[in-house]
Formats: C-alpha cells, structure tokens, sequence
C-alpha cells in the first residue's frame, strides 16, 4: 500500500494517520472515521448529499480526495452540535441552523440535509440577511426528493434570524404541508 501521512483538524480536533491516495474524502469520512452524516448520493458531485466545508467552503466530499485535506481544517455536520451525552439533542441544543430546519418541518426523509446544512452554514455567514432568492440560489447545487424547497427556504430564512439574535421572526409562518 502506497499510504500518504495527512494531517487535518476535522471537526475542531487535530487528526493524523496515513491514507490511501485514491481514498474519496467522503468514504474516508464515512468508513474510516465514522462521520456517517456526510451522506454519498450520486458520487458525481450533484446532488450535493455529501457536502461538507473544507476551510470554511462548501465543497462536495465525493469529488475530493482525503489526502487534499493535509494541513486544512474540514468541517462535517457533526461539527455543527457540540457531543450530547445520550446522543439526543434537545432544541436548545441544536445548531441554530439545525433548530430552524427542525422548527419549520424543513426535512422529510433527512438524506439531503446534511450537505444543505454545511452549505447553509457557510452562506449564512457571509449572507446574514438573505434574501429569498439568494436563499433559493445558495440551494441551486442541491437535490431534494421529498420536499418542495419552500420549508427548506423557510427554515434557512429562521436560521438567518436566530443567527442575528431575533428568535421570534417568522416563527409564526405558516409551515405547515
């Protein structure tokens, strides 16, 4: 085996070991670390399931491979919410982006939302106050089978606001099927 030494902080702690070259970033993420919310859809870098953030950018993990994180900070949506004893977060637990996707019924089955909550992450923090089609366009490079996008804009425009501090705007919008 050809294995390459790589060096990267994942999720806010340092990681060291060795690597094949030809290993995708999302099975290393998934099988040799265990971090299997980066989910594998389409293995093209469409459907942007496995999306994570690679110093601080959204980037799709299948298109990336392990060794291309030596010296770089990579983020996954287990970084968003600090360890839960137990396992289950409650609310105020949660991320304000995971909170807000919660609140507005923004998910169904749950297998494009991680890559969307990375995404989301990082756009939020360079667009606080997003309009709905900045909103609509940070989506554009993901894939949902189950919902109709509008709780997922819903849920993006509450994690915009619980980010600013205002915990009551659109709390009350309709939210509903």
């Amino acid at each position: 085996m050809n294995e390459v030494p790589v060096t990267a902080r994942i999720n806010g702690e340092e990681w060291s070991g060795r690597v094949e070259p030809r290993l995708l970033l999302s099975d290393f993420l998934r099988g040799t670390l265990g971090l299997t919310g980066t989910h594998v859809g389409c293995e093209h870098g469409v459907c942007g399931a496995c999306t994570v953030r690679f110093d601080g950018d959204p980037v799709r993990a299948c298109l990336m491979f392990a060794v291309q994180i030596d010296g770089h900070v990579v983020e996954t949506v287990e970084g968003l919410t600090p360890d839960i004893e137990g396992g289950v977060a409650a609310a105020s637990d949660l991320h304000p982006i995971q909170r807000a996707f919660h609140e507005a019924h923004a998910l169904q089955c749950g297998f494009c939302t991680p890559g969307i909550l990375m995404t989301i992450a990082a756009f939020l923090e360079t667009t606080p106050d997003p309009s709905e089609a900045e909103i609509r366009s940070a989506l554009a490079g993901h894939l949902c089978r189950c919902t109709g996008y509008h709780n997922i804009v819903i849920a993006v425009r509450r994690a915009a606001d619980l980010s600013r501090g205002d915990p009551t705007a659109v709390a009350d919008e309709d939210t509903g099927p």
